[in-house]
Formats: structure tokens, sequence, C-alpha cells
């Protein structure tokens, strides 16, 4: 399962993240997950979990915006509709070859996260 190895990667990316403003938890993360990356949002999650259940970031949450791939065509200029995991070659209106865009996204988007500051009582 590479999604393991890619959860850690996520998990040292916000580490560091947080590093640059000192010391603190891990609150939220979001990331982008594209359908042709090749990674499963499910084994992500799972992977994450994995990943901060013992540690200081345990509980932090992993929110995933799943980005699809649009098949367009270049001579009609409009994305062509096709059946959920399914990809068209040519267009079905002119018989031009369609161009694939997006759905390789694989990128931290937002950490959020407690400094130590903000968790010391008033």
């Amino acid at each position: 399962m590479h999604e393991m190895g890619i959860a850690i990667e996520i998990y040292r990316t916000c580490r560091e993240a947080v590093r640059e403003h000192g010391q603190g938890r891990l609150q939220r993360v979001r990331i982008a997950i594209g359908e042709l990356s090749a990674v499963e949002p499910d084994l992500i999650r799972f992977g994450w979990e994995a990943v901060i259940v013992d540690g200081p970031d345990a509980g932090a949450e992993l929110e995933i915006d799943w980005c699809k791939a649009d098949q367009r065509c270049p001579r009609c200029n409009e994305s062509k509709d096709r059946s959920e995991g399914s990809w068209l070659r040519i267009c079905p209106d002119c018989g031009t070859p369609l161009e694939v865009r997006g759905g390789d996204e694989l990128d931290v988007l937002e950490v959020t996260f407690e400094t130590d500051d903000d968790a010391a009582p008033p």
C-alpha cells in the first residue's frame, strides 16, 4: 500500500509547516487528490490515522478534496461527459482526439494548527 508512504510524507510536510511558526499541534489538514494520481482516498485516510494515532497530533482531521479529470475536445471547445471510471479517446461529436486536463493533483492545500501559545491558559 503506497498510500502509507504518502500519508507519512503528508504528515512530515505538515509538521514542517508547523515548525516554521514555532511549536504546535495539528488540528486539520486539507489535501487534494486527483482521480488520475493512483492514490485511493480511503487508504490515505487509513494511513493518516495510523501515522498520527499515538503521537502529539492524535485526532488531527484529514480533509480530502477529490479532483476529477476533465476530458475536453479542442475542436468543440467543450468538456465531454463520460461514465465514472471510463475514458473516451475521441470526441463523440466530431471525432477529434480529446485532451485530459487535471485529475493528477496530490497537494497539501491547508494546514490548521494550534500553537503552544494558543493552548496556554489565560
